[in-house]
Protein backbone atom coordinates (compact mmCIF):
# COMPACT_ATOMS: atom_id res chain seq x y z
CA UNK A 1 0.00 0.00 0.00
CA UNK A 2 2.76 2.60 0.53
CA UNK A 3 4.49 1.68 -2.45
CA UNK A 4 1.46 2.24 -4.08
CA UNK A 5 1.19 5.62 -2.53
CA UNK A 6 4.87 6.54 -3.11
CA UNK A 7 3.97 5.83 -7.02
CA UNK A 8 1.07 7.82 -7.52
CA UNK A 9 3.22 10.93 -5.41
CA UNK A 10 5.76 10.18 -7.97
CA UNK A 11 3.49 9.69 -11.33
CA UNK A 12 1.83 13.28 -9.66
CA UNK A 13 5.11 15.33 -9.46
CA UNK A 14 6.02 13.97 -12.99
CA UNK A 15 2.82 15.54 -14.07
CA UNK A 16 3.27 18.51 -12.56
CA UNK A 17 6.70 18.99 -13.56
CA UNK A 18 5.58 18.23 -17.00
CA UNK A 19 2.72 20.80 -16.77
CA UNK A 20 5.49 23.25 -15.18
CA UNK A 21 7.99 23.46 -18.08
CA UNK A 22 5.34 23.23 -20.89
CA UNK A 23 3.42 26.62 -19.37
CA UNK A 24 7.11 28.11 -19.28
CA UNK A 25 8.63 26.43 -23.40
CA UNK A 26 8.07 28.68 -25.62
CA UNK A 27 4.82 27.70 -27.69
CA UNK A 28 5.47 25.94 -30.87
CA UNK A 29 4.67 28.26 -34.23
CA UNK A 30 4.32 27.56 -37.27
CA UNK A 31 5.93 30.94 -38.35
CA UNK A 32 7.66 33.55 -37.15
CA UNK A 33 4.61 35.42 -35.46
CA UNK A 34 0.92 34.03 -34.85
CA UNK A 35 -2.18 36.55 -35.27
CA UNK A 36 -5.40 36.34 -33.69
CA UNK A 37 -8.53 38.92 -33.75
CA UNK A 38 -10.80 37.68 -30.52
CA UNK A 39 -14.18 38.89 -31.03
CA UNK A 40 -16.57 39.62 -28.06
CA UNK A 41 -18.46 37.03 -26.78
CA UNK A 42 -16.03 34.52 -27.77
CA UNK A 43 -15.55 31.76 -25.22
CA UNK A 44 -12.09 30.32 -23.89
CA UNK A 45 -12.36 26.97 -25.48
CA UNK A 46 -13.38 28.66 -28.94
CA UNK A 47 -10.06 31.47 -28.52
CA UNK A 48 -7.62 28.05 -27.50
CA UNK A 49 -8.94 26.59 -31.00
CA UNK A 50 -8.41 29.82 -32.72
CA UNK A 51 -5.12 29.95 -31.46
CA UNK A 52 -4.21 26.74 -33.32
CA UNK A 53 -5.94 27.61 -36.39
CA UNK A 54 -4.24 31.13 -36.15
CA UNK A 55 -0.07 28.94 -36.24
CA UNK A 56 0.14 27.61 -32.77
CA UNK A 57 1.25 24.40 -32.86
CA UNK A 58 0.12 23.21 -29.41
CA UNK A 59 -3.42 21.32 -28.68
CA UNK A 60 -6.17 23.07 -28.03
CA UNK A 61 -7.25 21.27 -25.58
CA UNK A 62 -3.97 22.06 -23.86
CA UNK A 63 -4.34 25.67 -24.29
CA UNK A 64 -8.17 25.56 -22.68
CA UNK A 65 -7.15 23.51 -19.77
CA UNK A 66 -4.54 26.34 -19.04
CA UNK A 67 -6.73 28.75 -20.07
CA UNK A 68 -9.67 27.11 -17.42
CA UNK A 69 -6.93 25.75 -14.69
CA UNK A 70 -5.69 29.76 -14.25
CA UNK A 71 -9.03 30.79 -13.28
CA UNK A 72 -8.68 33.55 -15.74
CA UNK A 73 -10.18 32.62 -18.70
CA UNK A 74 -13.56 34.37 -17.92
CA UNK A 75 -10.89 37.50 -18.35
CA UNK A 76 -9.52 36.87 -21.78
CA UNK A 77 -10.39 40.63 -23.62
CA UNK A 78 -11.90 40.97 -26.80
CA UNK A 79 -8.85 42.60 -29.45
CA UNK A 80 -6.25 42.10 -32.09
CA UNK A 81 -3.40 40.01 -30.81
CA UNK A 82 0.37 38.78 -32.31
CA UNK A 83 2.77 36.98 -30.20
CA UNK A 84 6.42 35.89 -31.48
CA UNK A 85 8.25 33.47 -30.77
CA UNK A 86 9.21 32.72 -27.42
CA UNK A 87 6.06 33.72 -26.19
CA UNK A 88 4.79 30.75 -23.55
CA UNK A 89 1.29 29.80 -22.47
CA UNK A 90 1.99 31.84 -19.60
CA UNK A 91 2.72 34.78 -21.33
CA UNK A 92 0.11 34.23 -23.99
CA UNK A 93 -2.59 33.94 -21.39
CA UNK A 94 -1.32 37.42 -20.01
CA UNK A 95 -1.05 39.24 -22.92
CA UNK A 96 -5.11 38.83 -23.45
CA UNK A 97 -6.01 39.66 -19.76
CA UNK A 98 -4.19 42.74 -20.03
CA UNK A 99 -5.19 43.34 -23.70
CA UNK A 100 -2.30 43.87 -24.79
CA UNK A 101 -3.27 44.23 -28.28
CA UNK A 102 -1.67 45.00 -31.24
CA UNK A 103 -2.83 48.05 -32.61
CA UNK A 104 -2.96 50.33 -35.91
CA UNK A 105 -3.49 53.92 -36.97
CA UNK A 106 -5.00 56.02 -38.86
CA UNK A 107 -4.01 59.93 -38.69
CA UNK A 108 -6.71 62.32 -40.17
CA UNK A 109 -4.54 65.68 -40.90
CA UNK A 110 -5.66 68.76 -40.38
CA UNK A 111 -7.22 70.76 -42.95
CA UNK A 112 -8.57 67.31 -45.32
CA UNK A 113 -11.78 67.27 -46.72
CA UNK A 114 -14.33 64.29 -46.60
CA UNK A 115 -13.37 63.03 -49.38
CA UNK A 116 -9.55 62.75 -48.58
CA UNK A 117 -10.68 61.66 -45.29
CA UNK A 118 -12.53 58.39 -47.21
CA UNK A 119 -9.94 57.78 -49.16
CA UNK A 120 -7.56 57.24 -45.51
CA UNK A 121 -10.08 55.13 -44.16
CA UNK A 122 -9.53 52.41 -47.36
CA UNK A 123 -5.86 52.65 -47.09
CA UNK A 124 -6.09 52.03 -43.66
CA UNK A 125 -3.72 48.86 -42.06
CA UNK A 126 -6.35 45.66 -41.16
CA UNK A 127 -9.33 47.83 -41.15
CA UNK A 128 -12.56 46.55 -41.89
CA UNK A 129 -14.34 48.09 -44.52
CA UNK A 130 -17.88 48.84 -44.06
CA UNK A 131 -18.79 51.60 -45.55
CA UNK A 132 -17.17 52.14 -48.65
CA UNK A 133 -20.62 51.29 -50.56
CA UNK A 134 -22.64 53.72 -48.95
CA UNK A 135 -22.99 57.53 -49.80
CA UNK A 136 -21.67 60.33 -47.76
CA UNK A 137 -25.52 60.24 -46.23
CA UNK A 138 -25.87 56.76 -45.69
CA UNK A 139 -22.76 56.88 -43.79
CA UNK A 140 -23.99 59.79 -41.33
CA UNK A 141 -27.09 58.11 -40.90
CA UNK A 142 -25.07 55.14 -40.23
CA UNK A 143 -23.25 57.19 -37.15
CA UNK A 144 -26.77 58.79 -36.04
CA UNK A 145 -26.62 62.00 -37.47
CA UNK A 146 -28.91 62.00 -40.38
CA UNK A 147 -29.39 65.07 -42.30
CA UNK A 148 -26.14 66.48 -41.03
CA UNK A 149 -23.38 66.93 -43.62
CA UNK A 150 -20.12 65.06 -43.27
CA UNK A 151 -17.57 68.18 -44.06
CA UNK A 152 -15.43 69.14 -41.22
CA UNK A 153 -17.64 66.93 -38.80
CA UNK A 154 -14.61 64.59 -37.65
CA UNK A 155 -11.67 65.43 -35.62
CA UNK A 156 -8.35 65.03 -37.06
CA UNK A 157 -6.17 63.22 -35.02
CA UNK A 158 -4.06 59.76 -34.82
CA UNK A 159 -6.96 57.22 -34.07
CA UNK A 160 -5.24 53.97 -32.53
CA UNK A 161 -7.57 50.65 -33.31
CA UNK A 162 -7.54 46.72 -33.18
CA UNK A 163 -7.31 45.04 -36.14
CA UNK A 164 -10.25 43.87 -38.24
CA UNK A 165 -12.45 47.02 -36.01
CA UNK A 166 -14.58 48.51 -38.47
CA UNK A 167 -14.27 51.84 -39.80
CA UNK A 168 -17.50 53.17 -38.52
CA UNK A 169 -16.33 52.37 -35.61
CA UNK A 170 -13.09 54.36 -36.28
CA UNK A 171 -15.46 57.28 -37.59
CA UNK A 172 -17.75 57.33 -34.64
CA UNK A 173 -15.03 58.08 -32.40
CA UNK A 174 -13.97 61.20 -34.84
CA UNK A 175 -17.21 62.25 -34.83
CA UNK A 176 -17.55 62.53 -31.23
CA UNK A 177 -14.61 64.03 -30.97
CA UNK A 178 -15.45 66.98 -32.83
CA UNK A 179 -18.52 67.30 -31.32
CA UNK A 180 -17.00 67.92 -28.02
CA UNK A 181 -14.06 70.00 -29.07
CA UNK A 182 -16.26 71.98 -31.03
CA UNK A 183 -18.88 72.15 -27.53
CA UNK A 184 -16.36 73.18 -25.49
CA UNK A 185 -14.98 75.71 -27.77
CA UNK A 186 -18.41 77.16 -28.07
CA UNK A 187 -18.59 77.26 -24.54
CA UNK A 188 -15.57 79.17 -23.93
CA UNK A 189 -16.38 81.38 -26.81
CA UNK A 190 -15.25 85.55 -26.67
CA UNK A 191 -17.89 87.93 -26.38
CA UNK A 192 -19.67 89.79 -29.64
CA UNK A 193 -18.86 87.17 -32.06
CA UNK A 194 -21.19 87.62 -35.28
CA UNK A 195 -22.02 83.59 -34.90
CA UNK A 196 -25.37 82.43 -34.40
CA UNK A 197 -24.54 78.75 -33.54
CA UNK A 198 -21.53 76.00 -33.56
CA UNK A 199 -21.86 75.19 -36.85
CA UNK A 200 -20.90 78.66 -38.23
CA UNK A 201 -18.27 78.15 -35.65
CA UNK A 202 -16.67 75.19 -37.55
CA UNK A 203 -17.59 76.61 -41.02
CA UNK A 204 -15.65 79.32 -39.82
CA UNK A 205 -12.70 77.55 -38.36
CA UNK A 206 -12.77 75.22 -41.54
CA UNK A 207 -12.10 78.47 -43.60
CA UNK A 208 -9.85 79.57 -40.90
CA UNK A 209 -7.48 76.48 -41.25
CA UNK A 210 -7.70 76.88 -45.50
CA UNK A 211 -6.73 79.84 -45.16
CA UNK A 212 -3.34 80.21 -42.30
CA UNK A 213 0.17 79.58 -43.60
CA UNK A 214 1.87 79.82 -40.43
CA UNK A 215 0.67 79.14 -37.03
CA UNK A 216 1.83 82.49 -35.32
CA UNK A 217 -0.83 84.24 -37.79
CA UNK A 218 -4.09 81.81 -37.42
CA UNK A 219 -5.68 84.30 -34.65
CA UNK A 220 -5.44 87.15 -37.31
CA UNK A 221 -6.45 85.48 -40.23
CA UNK A 222 -9.36 84.73 -38.14
CA UNK A 223 -9.89 88.24 -37.04
CA UNK A 224 -9.71 89.24 -40.80
CA UNK A 225 -13.07 87.49 -41.24
CA UNK A 226 -14.68 87.77 -37.77
CA UNK A 227 -14.39 91.68 -38.72
CA UNK A 228 -15.91 91.25 -42.76
CA UNK A 229 -18.65 89.57 -40.83
CA UNK A 230 -19.27 92.15 -38.70
CA UNK A 231 -19.57 94.41 -41.62
CA UNK A 232 -21.34 92.58 -44.26
CA UNK A 233 -18.62 92.87 -46.53
CA UNK A 234 -17.89 88.95 -48.63
CA UNK A 235 -15.25 87.40 -47.28
CA UNK A 236 -13.89 86.82 -50.23
CA UNK A 237 -11.87 83.59 -49.80
CA UNK A 238 -10.71 81.23 -52.72
CA UNK A 239 -10.27 78.04 -50.36
CA UNK A 240 -14.20 78.55 -50.17
CA UNK A 241 -14.23 79.16 -54.18
CA UNK A 242 -12.34 76.18 -55.30
CA UNK A 243 -13.88 73.58 -52.51
CA UNK A 244 -17.09 74.67 -54.49
CA UNK A 245 -15.71 73.95 -57.59
CA UNK A 246 -15.05 70.47 -56.99
CA UNK A 247 -13.86 67.77 -59.15
CA UNK A 248 -13.91 71.02 -61.80
CA UNK A 249 -11.13 72.82 -60.00
CA UNK A 250 -7.95 71.90 -62.22
CA UNK A 251 -5.51 73.42 -59.82
CA UNK A 252 -5.53 76.87 -61.07
CA UNK A 253 -8.02 79.40 -60.01
CA UNK A 254 -9.34 81.80 -62.63
CA UNK A 255 -11.43 84.94 -62.67
CA UNK A 256 -14.49 82.87 -64.48
CA UNK A 257 -13.97 80.77 -61.00
CA UNK A 258 -14.33 83.77 -58.73
CA UNK A 259 -17.17 85.12 -60.73
CA UNK A 260 -19.29 81.96 -61.28
CA UNK A 261 -21.83 81.78 -58.59
CA UNK A 262 -22.04 78.72 -55.85
CA UNK A 263 -23.13 78.44 -52.63
CA UNK A 264 -19.56 78.44 -51.20
CA UNK A 265 -18.67 81.11 -53.96
CA UNK A 266 -17.75 83.72 -50.68
CA UNK A 267 -16.92 86.26 -53.95
CA UNK A 268 -20.44 86.36 -54.89
CA UNK A 269 -22.13 85.81 -51.72
CA UNK A 270 -21.87 87.44 -48.46
CA UNK A 271 -21.62 85.26 -44.96
CA UNK A 272 -20.65 82.35 -44.54
CA UNK A 273 -20.91 79.39 -46.91
CA UNK A 274 -23.62 76.37 -45.77
CA UNK A 275 -20.87 73.71 -44.58
CA UNK A 276 -17.63 73.46 -43.40
CA UNK A 277 -14.94 73.31 -46.35
CA UNK A 278 -12.54 70.85 -44.21
CA UNK A 279 -11.55 69.49 -40.89
CA UNK A 280 -10.32 72.39 -38.84
CA UNK A 281 -8.08 71.49 -35.99
CA UNK A 282 -7.87 72.30 -32.40
CA UNK A 283 -5.79 75.65 -32.70
CA UNK A 284 -8.33 76.64 -35.67
CA UNK A 285 -11.63 76.10 -33.79
CA UNK A 286 -9.84 77.91 -30.48
CA UNK A 287 -8.51 80.97 -33.19
CA UNK A 288 -12.43 81.41 -34.58
CA UNK A 289 -13.63 81.82 -31.29
CA UNK A 290 -11.47 83.88 -29.98
CA UNK A 291 -10.19 85.95 -32.68
CA UNK A 292 -7.10 88.78 -32.49
CA UNK A 293 -7.90 92.13 -31.14
CA UNK A 294 -7.47 93.56 -34.54
CA UNK A 295 -9.45 95.90 -37.09
CA UNK A 296 -7.68 94.45 -40.27
CA UNK A 297 -9.78 93.53 -43.19
CA UNK A 298 -7.09 92.14 -45.53
CA UNK A 299 -4.30 89.93 -45.76
CA UNK A 300 -1.95 88.76 -48.36
CA UNK A 301 0.83 85.92 -48.63
CA UNK A 302 4.16 87.42 -48.21
CA UNK A 303 5.51 84.21 -49.87
CA UNK A 304 7.22 82.58 -46.66
CA UNK A 305 3.68 81.54 -45.55
CA UNK A 306 3.50 84.00 -43.27
CA UNK A 307 0.74 86.95 -44.05
CA UNK A 308 1.06 90.77 -44.30
CA UNK A 309 -2.74 92.57 -42.81
CA UNK A 310 -3.83 95.68 -43.18
CA UNK A 311 -6.74 97.47 -41.95
CA UNK A 312 -7.69 99.41 -45.47
CA UNK A 313 -7.52 98.66 -48.42
CA UNK A 314 -4.71 101.15 -49.74
CA UNK A 315 -2.55 99.83 -47.20
CA UNK A 316 -3.50 95.96 -48.53
CA UNK A 317 -2.88 97.44 -52.53
CA UNK A 318 0.36 98.68 -51.18
CA UNK A 319 0.77 95.08 -49.23
CA UNK A 320 -0.07 93.44 -52.93
CA UNK A 321 2.49 95.17 -54.66
CA UNK A 322 5.51 94.41 -52.48
CA UNK A 323 5.00 90.97 -52.05
CA UNK A 324 2.90 89.63 -55.54
CA UNK A 325 3.69 92.17 -57.91
CA UNK A 326 7.53 92.56 -56.62
CA UNK A 327 7.05 96.32 -57.24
Amino acid sequence: MKRLLLLVLILAAAVGGTVAWWLHAPLRLAGPTAELSIEPGTSPREVAQAWVNAGVQEPALWLYEWFRWSGQSRQIRAGSYEIQAGATPVTLLDKMVRGDEVLEQLRLIDGWNFHQLRAALVKAPSLKLTTAELSDAQLMEALGAPSVAPEGRFFPDTYAYSRGVSDLTVLKRAYKAMQHRLEAAWAQRAEGLPLKNMDEALVLASIVEKETGAAADRSLVAAVFVNRLRIGMPLQTDPTVIYGLGEGFNGNLHKRDLQADTAYNTYTRAGLPPTPIAMPGAASLQAALHPAASRALYFVSRGDGSSEFSEDLAAHNRAVNKYVRKQ
